[in-house]
């Protein structure tokens, strides 16, 4: 009894559904796809207390890549630091770059130090910023906050 081997096509070329260890067929990519161009994007970032996220979308929103300090290597409170921040503000402008993006729109959320380090790093690497935009949530005296922790 052999291995069964089915092709399909999808939009992006020829795949192999090939049966994994279970039995159940996995998809296995072709290498060689071509990569999209996108002109613009925008660029999430959250800088938090304890760390600092980034996401890369297209103009409509759908989700090309994202990372953050911890992926990146760094641990426990140096996660925070604004080091980090541009560390991952680089990786995020190597892909955007890789993806032939220009303009990038800077969506800004959190309190962290990390926020203006990452601002500065992708700006340095010669993308047209169209807009940066603070998007912190802000209360407007919704519940009662919690008592202040005292050590």
């Amino acid at each position: 009894m052999g291995k069964k081997r089915v092709i399909q096509k999808g939009e992006e070329g020829v795949e192999e559904t090939q049966p994994a260890a279970g039995g159940t067929a996995r998809k296995v990519a072709k290498k060689g796809t071509k990569a999209k161009k996108i002109a613009e994007g925008r660029v999430y970032v959250l800088c938090s207390y304890n760390n600092t996220l980034m996401t890369l979308t297209d103009g409509e929103g759908n989700v090309i890549a994202n990372t953050s300090a911890g992926a990146i290597g760094f641990k426990g409170t140096k996660k925070a630091t604004p080091f980090a921040a541009s560390k991952v503000a680089e990786k995020i402008a190597d892909i955007a770059q890789s993806k032939s993006m220009e303009k990038l729109a800077v969506v800004l959320r959190g309190v962290g130090s990390g926020r203006d380090s990452a601002l500065r790093s992708i700006g340095g690497k010669g993308f047209d910023i169209i807009s940066i935009v603070d998007n912190t949530p802000v209360p407007h005296n919704g519940p009662r906050a919690r008592k202040i922790r005292r050590v």
